[in-house]
């Protein structure tokens, strides 16, 4: 029994008639880092916020094995607080000391001048991460964690992730971004009408959507979007062909594609 860090069992929430969890059962290991992956709308907020005690639940059960941590949602500090300040309050709160090595790694004491309302979303993320972190929780609660943040910001904040599983950490994480919990996650639920409609490893969750990649691609002559399997292959032979006839490109993403396209792939797949 005590490997679970989290046990969810049949967990029910109504707004008026409208349910939006209908009986979610969920089982989070110990050490494992948990994605609650759902389009926008499908219930994940509500989910996390009825587990980490935040919000009142209808019925079932919720069993939490070990100390949480919270990261909070971005303009949920006073305006004119410093970050130190912020720190050192949830510090007495949690009757706890300030490790400052972790402040460091987050990057905390180079915001010290600036005030709340002056920070960037990125170092508004930082400072809600190391508020989650002051009392040295077992269990971490991240929703959508990298929403609004650059390349740089998001490569930092999966390594801050990745050292705190290393640390024995349990990391509970929502999103709708398929790729960042592809590299990040062990075990991947889908939330789906308030239900889980998948769970397990991200290769299992390749097996069942396929592995379509999205390349866009920006150029002189405007933007255009390729479909494939095999992106390396497909982006060496698009830049090649751009380099023979001496378009300029701007810009390249690849992606796995929304949420959405997925739910409509397993759904089509499952009907076929």
């Amino acid at each position: 029994m005590m490997h679970h860090a989290i046990q969810v069992r049949g967990l029910r929430k109504s707004y008026g008639s409208h349910m939006v969890l209908k009986e979610l059962e969920l089982q989070i290991e110990k050490g494992e880092v948990f994605s609650l992956l759902g389009v926008n709308g499908a219930g994940k907020t509500t989910a996390l916020e009825c587990i980490e005690g935040l919000r009142n639940y209808d019925s079932g059960t919720v069993i939490i094995n070990g100390k949480t941590g919270i990261q909070l949602q971005s303009s949920s500090l006073p305006a004119h607080i410093r970050p130190m300040e912020a720190v050192k309050l949830f510090a007495k709160w949690n009757r706890t000391k300030i490790d400052c090595s972790m402040l460091h790694t987050l990057g905390i004491q180079e915001m010290e001048k600036k005030q709340y309302a002056q920070l960037s979303t990125g170092q508004k993320r930082r400072l809600h991460l190391a508020l989650a972190l002051i009392g040295d929780p077992d269990i971490i609660f991240l929703d959508e964690p990298t929403a609004g943040l650059d390349v740089e910001g998001r490569f930092s904040l999966h390594e801050q992730i990745r050292t705190l599983k290393a640390q024995g950490k349990t990391i509970v994480l929502a999103s709708h971004d398929m790729a960042e919990v592809e590299t990040l996650c062990d075990r991947i639920a889908i939330l789906n009408h308030g239900s889980i409609s998948f769970c397990g490893t991200a290769s299992e969750l390749t097996d069942k959507v396929g592995k379509t990649y999205f390349i866009h691609i920006k150029t002189q002559l405007g933007d255009s979007t390729f479909e494939t399997d095999n992106v390396e292959d497909t982006l060496i032979s698009l830049l090649g062909e751009l380099k023979q006839k001496e378009i300029q490109v701007l810009d390249i993403k690849v992606d796995r594609g929304t949420l959405e396209q997925h739910f409509m792939e397993m759904t089509r797949r499952e009907a076929e």
